[in-house]
């Protein structure tokens, strides 16, 4: 009797465990008792063989989950079976399929871990990748079904895992690249630019470098023009493009890289006018005119050269030569640099304005909020664009504060997908 009662309690407490769960299956067997299995292995064969045969039939039934259950099973169970890595490989594809993308980056890259002699090493690869470039075009991570985020993260972790399983693989340079494009859309320039510099140092003869090259001075372009903290920003802009034209003159970019170096320059040149102005109205003539005389070596023939030419002879004509030239020369500069006392006197002296006053605050900085699209998003575009209009003429009247700029800036060319 009490054995009974025993046998209906167990009974009982399985088949709720079951109905709640789901966790596990009870299999009775004539003379051996209750076995548990995990879900999945039900009535999955004894032998890889037998698993296999199991995983394909179920597929060709149409039943794919199933089918991934049984191949994952084989591994687990078999994973030094011939067949163990077939099974793997194919689980990986079965799980693209279903769209469950990570589950199948996963799959995919315990076949490059496990099976590094695969005949499938190549496509796990390129299967990495292909799911890679899939969270990369914004795929969303879902919860019961809901989106709740882009995944560029997860895009990052697994070109990152391309390239440490296959450092100099086919897909190798690109999985960086792309790394670098993922950074870009996340806002991070900073991690970006040292993604595109690894294709660039490692990769250099791979066609993704041209790009990455790119990328890098469009990055600190817009910085640039988009009025950042960084006061290099413009010259490390100018010094990619410069590299970058160097390294690929022929480039279907070279021109839209020209035409960038152009504004980064007529910004310079209208920075230094505008520098010059302010000194000039606040009477500082020696360091206005070293201002004019920058304008004019950075942009001979322009329009602000042509002004500043214009306004250093009427500045002699107004106070004379002489108290327009420095205060003292290049070998009394080092001197006095060289001895603290008279640096501490000079820099304990006022500043007055006068002719001869070199010392003088700067004019608050310009911040252009006329941007073009981060290269990354923007569409292909690899011509260049229409020349830059003249901008506006100025009097030495004008304000201190320089006037905003015409937003000219062209629309750099996207990094194509590789």
């Amino acid at each position: 009797m009490y054995s009974l009662i025993r046998s209906v309690v167990l009974s009982a407490t399985i088949a709720i465990i079951l109905a709640e769960s789901g966790v596990a299956s009870v299999i009775f067997q004539s003379g051996k008792g209750a076995k548990y299995v995990a879900p999945g292995d039900e009535q999955i064969g004894e032998n890889a063989l037998e698993t296999f045969e199991i995983a394909q039939t179920a597929e060709k039934q149409g039943n794919v989950k199933r089918a991934i259950r049984a191949y994952k099973t084989l591994v687990r169970r078999y994973p030094k079976d011939a067949l163990a890595e077939s099974a793997l490989f194919r689980a990986a594809q079965l799980q693209e399929q279903e769209h469950v993308y990570l589950g199948a980056a996963d799959s995919y890259a315990e076949v490059v871990a496990r099976y590094p002699s695969s005949p499938h090493f190549d496509e796990a690869i390129e299967g990495q990748f292909r799911i890679g470039e899939i969270y990369l075009a914004g795929k969303k991570k879902k919860i019961l079904g809901i989106p709740v985020a882009t995944s560029l993260d997860n895009a990052v972790a697994v070109f990152a895992n391309v390239i440490r399983t296959a450092p100099y693989g086919k897909y190798t340079a690109r999985a960086q690249f792309s790394i670098g494009l993922a950074r870009e859309k996340q806002h991070v320039p900073q991690m970006a630019i040292e993604a595109y510099q690894a294709v660039v140092d490692k990769f250099p003869d791979e066609p993704v470098a041209v790009d990455a090259q790119y990328q890098i001075g469009y990055i600190w372009f817009a910085a640039a023009q988009g009025g950042s903290t960084d006061i290099g920003a413009s010259a490390k802009a100018k010094t990619a493009f410069q590299d970058f034209l160097f390294r690929y003159p022929h480039s279907e970019k070279a021109a839209q890289a020209r035409a960038n170096l152009e504004i980064l320059e007529r910004k310079q040149t209208r920075n230094s006018y505008q520098v010059a102005k302010f000194y000039d109205k606040q009477k500082y003539y020696r360091a206005a005119v070293i201002y004019y005389n920058e304008v004019i070596r950075q942009q001979p023939g322009s329009v602000e050269s042509d002004r500043a030419k214009k306004r250093i002879d009427q500045l002699r004509a107004k106070v004379g030569e002489a108290a327009l030239q420095p205060a003292f020369t290049a070998g009394e500069a080092g001197k006095r640099k060289g001895n603290s006392r008279d640096t501490r006197t000079a820099r304990a002296e006022p500043a007055k304005p006068g002719a001869a006053n070199n010392q003088a605050p700067l004019p608050a900085s310009q911040t252009d909020v006329s941007l073009p699209p981060p290269a990354s998003l923007a569409p292909d575009r690899t011509t260049a664009p229409e020349p830059l209009p003249v901008p506006p003429s100025a009097t030495s009247s004008s304000a201190t504060s320089p006037a905003p700029e015409a937003s000219a800036s062209p629309q750099a060319s996207a990094s194509p997908a590789p």
